[in-house]
């Protein structure tokens, strides 16, 4: 039975409204109240178990109730939960949306994703130097490794969440990251051609120009934007649905890491036209991922709207 673990702190002047709430919905498990348990924020401890299905509506019912501002909300993933007849019961009443993603979770997986710390340029820099080494040898495993190894689709998805909530500041926060990332890759993975290139480490294929894995990468076509549109497809929903399997194929899916070490390369053996189709390529990735990203969040969203509001009675605080 999927359920999730919600643990809140309220003032005691809105404990009454809140155990009300709760305890009247039938979605909601396992209620327990500790008058003045808690401390910082000082208040009533609430505790309680709430159906997947019916999570998004009873946590935007507290929020309703200003529960997140006056006191606190953490929630919880349950991994296993052994629950009676109740829960059951609870579950026919959802129906189809005993399935719908917890889009509290989900949101809070996308942001988690979005944070720039020094190691996202760093992985950023190396998933590069993979990359060049791969064009350089010609070696398709490393160009898969050099996908993996690239974080840069957090900050993609960060901005398509960004538009579909119209938050401006995660959007400039996501674009300046992959700008100033994409930027010091394509430098550092640069310099490190130019190496290659001097000390003459390049495979004697791609000195002779026989080039298969590059040519893959600077030739954007109508594939380029196929592709790059199921991955920002199965990217979104395989975050919903928290499925890292998934979303694992992604990274290995869009040519974006690959393009930008192309560019690199390509510029340090001068090959002028391959660097300006390996920059088509990046920027055919990155801005079909966020338009599809965006445009699969409203569309999910959309869906299970009109899932839930076949469901009766609704629920409210």
């Amino acid at each position: 039975m999927d359920m999730i673990h919600v643990r809140a702190v309220s003032p005691p002047d809105l404990t009454g409204r809140v155990v009300g709430f709760l305890a009247g919905e039938p979605s909601v498990l396992n209620l327990i109240v500790q008058p003045g348990a808690a401390r910082n924020p000082d208040g009533d401890a609430v505790v309680c178990d709430v159906l997947t299905g019916a999570a998004n509506d009873v946590l935007r019912a507290l929020r309703a109730l200003h529960l997140d501002s006056r006191g606190s909300i953490v929630i919880e993933p349950v991994d296993m939960a052994f629950v009676g007849g109740g829960a059951e019961a609870g579950a026919r009443r959802l129906g189809a949306l005993t399935r719908a993603p917890v889009w509290e979770q989900v949101e809070a997986r996308i942001r988690a994703e979005g944070t720039y710390a020094p190691s996202f340029y760093l992985y950023l820099v190396i998933a590069g130097l993979i990359g060049a080494v791969g064009i350089v040898t010609n070696s398709q495993i490393l160009i898969v490794a050099a996908m993996v190894v690239g974080p840069e689709y957090g900050a993609i998805v960060s901005v398509a969440l960004g538009i579909d909530r119209r938050d401006g500041q995660r959007i400039r926060e996501g674009l300046r990251a992959l700008l100033a990332g994409f930027l010091l890759a394509v430098v550092a993975t640069f310099l490190f051609a130019l190496l290659i290139r001097a000390c003459g480490f390049e495979s004697k294929a791609f000195r002779l120009g026989v080039r298969p894995v590059s040519q893959l990468i600077d030739s954007p076509d109508f594939f380029s934007f196929a592709v790059a549109g199921l991955a920002g497809v199965v990217g979104v929903v395989s975050l919903t649905e928290a499925r890292t399997s998934a979303l694992l194929g992604v990274f290995i899916s869009v040519t974006t890491i690959p393009a930008a070490a192309d560019i690199s390369v390509s510029l340090a053996f001068s090959s002028w036209s391959k660097a300006w189709g390996s920059l088509g390529q990046l920027l055919v990735n990155i801005v079909v991922l966020i338009v599809v990203g965006t445009g699969t969040l409203r569309c999910q969203r959309a869906i299970w709207r009109r899932v839930g509001a076949r469901r009766a009675p609704a629920v409210g605080p």
